[in-house]
């Protein structure tokens, strides 16, 4: 067992709206020792790849950690990033386009940062909250200026990471627990509990079915208790 919370129980969240003055929305999220800046920013136009008939806008993300963000200074990544990065960033942006309806942002694109200042397990995670946060604050703005008439959020999402260690599935590991977990996930639902993403990997000897409905279980109770935190920020 834990000895700082129950197994199925979120570390202490905490959501800072309004972080920075220039984006358009920006987030201090904060899981645990966790910490992320997250925020968006609006553009005209759309991305070049993009036909110039489609009417769809377009939704982005970026993500990277700083350099002392982690125990050991990590590299800036200037020229070329990794595959790590690349999958989280990748993970945001189709996380957050699960959720939003392309067509009212038409001739619009919105990026949204994630940049870790702290690291300490659930990074891609805590990202995609801050960022659907940024993305709510960023949308009431052009709501309010008119830029668009229809609001493109389907419904709230909300992602979290779980794990087994020693046989138990724990909720929203930290990293000494992600360093020694069996089994790794990381999920992604919307509010009315449909899934996004559901990444579960064994690390070790594989699991059991059923513990893959626990985790999964576990994970949704923690979500259903975050996306309760958006309405109280």
């Amino acid at each position: 067992m834990r000895k700082d919370r129950k197994n199925d129980e979120l570390r202490k969240i905490k959501f800072t709206k309004n972080f920075t003055k220039h984006a358009a929305g920006s987030v201090l999220v904060e899981f645990g020792d966790t910490k992320v800046i997250t925020t968006a920013s609006i553009e005209e136009g759309k991305p070049k790849w993009m036909d110039k008939n489609d009417p769809r806008g377009w939704l982005t993300a970026e993500y990277s950690l700083l350099p002392s963000s982690t125990n050991t200074r990590c590299q800036r990544e200037r020229t070329k990033i990794s595959g790590r990065t690349q999958e989280i960033q990748r993970l945001i942006g189709r996380s957050l386009r699960a959720c939003f309806d392309l067509t009212k942002i038409s001739d619009l694109t919105i990026t949204i940062d994630a940049d870790v200042i702290q690291a300490d397990g659930g990074t891609r995670t805590a990202s995609i909250c801050g960022g659907f946060i940024a993305l709510k604050l960023a949308v009431d703005k052009l709501l309010e200026d008119g830029i668009i008439k229809e609001n493109p959020i389907i419904e709230p999402i909300a992602a979290v990471s779980a794990g087994i260690i020693n046989d138990e599935v724990r909720l929203d590991l930290n990293y000494e627990e992600d360093s020694h977990a069996r089994v790794d996930s990381n999920i992604v639902l919307t509010k009315s509990g449909k899934i996004i993403e559901f990444q579960t990997t064994a690390e070790g000897e594989p699991y059991e079915y059923q513990q893959m409905l626990n985790i999964f279980d576990t994970a949704k109770k923690g979500i259903d208790q975050i996306i309760e935190m958006y309405d109280m920020i």
